[in-house]
């Protein structure tokens, strides 16, 4: 499972400017992401290579990244959000991999960052290969304080309790 910080680490633009490219021209670069500490960081990179035009209009005419920072609408063919280093810094400190977002952003739709990382903080269970697997662990796991000599049908007991849970890529989260 790749951490955010390595999404970061594979996430890069190819800048060019729209002046350029309304004049047949398709110079630019590509950068990556990581190379840069912060958004000024990259954004000084970016005027700096551009430096031949007075007001220059950027456009990324490429990019390589992370699902989840096109999901979120941090990055986009002439929109790079200044969010994009410190959310990529909170979700590498969280403990989370990138999975655990993108898996329960599928489930939850259209949602800003703050909102989903908290819902991933108080909600998320974890990985499991099956729904049955992800009921046993919460049966023994003393959520339900279910005597262990009672004997439980997990299929039947995972189809029940299931309404109350979501999974996506093997990742369980409470509805």
């Amino acid at each position: 499972m790749t951490k955010l910080t390595n999404c970061l680490d594979t996430a890069s633009i190819y800048v060019s400017t729209y002046a350029k490219y309304n004049n047949g021209s398709l110079y630019g670069k590509w950068l990556n992401l990581s190379d840069y500490s912060d958004y000024e960081d990259l954004l000084k990179a970016v005027r700096e290579l551009h430096s031949d035009e007075d007001d220059p209009e950027f456009m990324f005419q490429d990019l390589e990244h992370c699902e989840l920072f096109e999901n979120l609408g941090l990055i986009g063919e002439s929109f790079l959000s200044p969010e994009i280093y410190e959310i990529a810094q909170q979700i590498n400190d969280s403990g989370y991999n990138v999975e655990v977002y993108e898996a329960c952003l599928d489930n939850l739709g259209s949602i800003d960052f703050q909102s989903l990382y908290k819902y991933v903080n108080n909600f998320y269970y974890g990985e499991y290969d099956s729904d049955e697997d992800f009921v046993q662990w919460l049966y023994e796991d003393d959520t339900f304080n279910i005597p262990n000599w009672v004997v439980i049908d997990w299929s039947a007991t995972a189809r029940s309790i299931m309404f109350d849970y979501f999974e996506s890529g093997g990742h369980y989260f409470r509805s």
